[in-house]
């Protein structure tokens, strides 16, 4: 329940929980979705980043945030033991008072604030099918088009705000598209399955170009950060509005 400009951490977890289904949606082995580290139980400020780590949890603290929304959390293996950076970065949670809440898979695959629909917005499309599944779930989307392939590269490139890496294995004008953001590269034969003519993802191992070739695929290849960070935005947005809140995006790229 709101109380002035504060808003109970209880009340925005229980939400995000249950807008992006959270319980019911699997990861890989290792993620943890949902609330991450709590604070002291209340939220005045949200930040959201694509990354949790100590350089944007100390953004996120000096923004004046109480809740770090993220899409790649901080346990995606055993964290330990707490020496160094590790100790570092929880007594940095504890000391600013910054609770974290991550939604990686859940958040790709929403309908309406996820990464790989808003990049098909992004791209001026409006997707109606879904494509790839994980564990009976579906992540992206595809679409039908008709575009070349150049100046597929140079739109997504201004979607994104960065370089673009093309490759050129399949026909000059793109039509069937399918659209899965971060590091969906090694899911091309998936692709080509469905019929697709087209792929586009953040990144991929060095194999898949002469793979993308043999199946006569076109491949994007637009950065696992920055095809991740329409997410975050999108519902720590939604978020401010529905609880009164203000928030920042603290923007910390890796290049990759």
């Amino acid at each position: 329940m709101a109380i002035g400009t504060k808003v109970r951490l209880s009340e925005i977890v229980a939400y995000c929980d249950r807008v992006l289904g959270i319980p019911e949606f699997p990861d890989y082995e290792g993620a943890w979705n949902g609330l991450q580290v709590e604070n002291d139980g209340w939220v005045r400020h949200l930040a959201a980043a694509v990354d949790a780590s100590v350089v944007t949890v100390r953004k996120a603290a000096e923004s004046g945030a109480d809740l770090l929304v993220v899409h790649h959390g901080l346990f995606w293996s055993v964290r330990q033991p707490w020496t160094g950076m590790t100790r570092q970065l929880w007594r940095m949670l504890d000391r600013q008072n910054v609770a974290v809440y991550s939604a990686h898979l859940p958040l790709d695959a929403h309908p309406r604030w996820g990464n790989n629909r808003l990049l098909c917005t992004a791209l001026g499309w409006r997707p109606r099918r879904r494509f790839l599944q994980w564990k009976g779930h579906w992540i992206g989307w595809q679409v039908e088009t008709e575009v070349l392939r150049e100046q597929l590269r140079d739109r997504l490139a201004q979607a994104v705000g960065g370089a673009v890496r093309m490759i050129p294995g399949g026909p000059e004008v793109c039509r069937r598209v399918g659209v899965v953001s971060g590091g969906a590269g090694g899911e091309l034969r998936q692709a080509a399955e469905a019929g697709l003519d087209t792929f586009i993802t953040g990144e991929g191992p060095h194999w898949t170009y002469a793979l993308a070739e043999e199946l006569g695929l076109n491949v994007f290849y637009a950065g696992h950060y920055a095809t991740e960070t329409f997410g975050v935005k999108a519902l720590t947005a939604h978020l401010a509005r529905r609880f009164r809140l203000s928030w920042t995006f603290i923007d910390h790229p890796t290049g990759l």
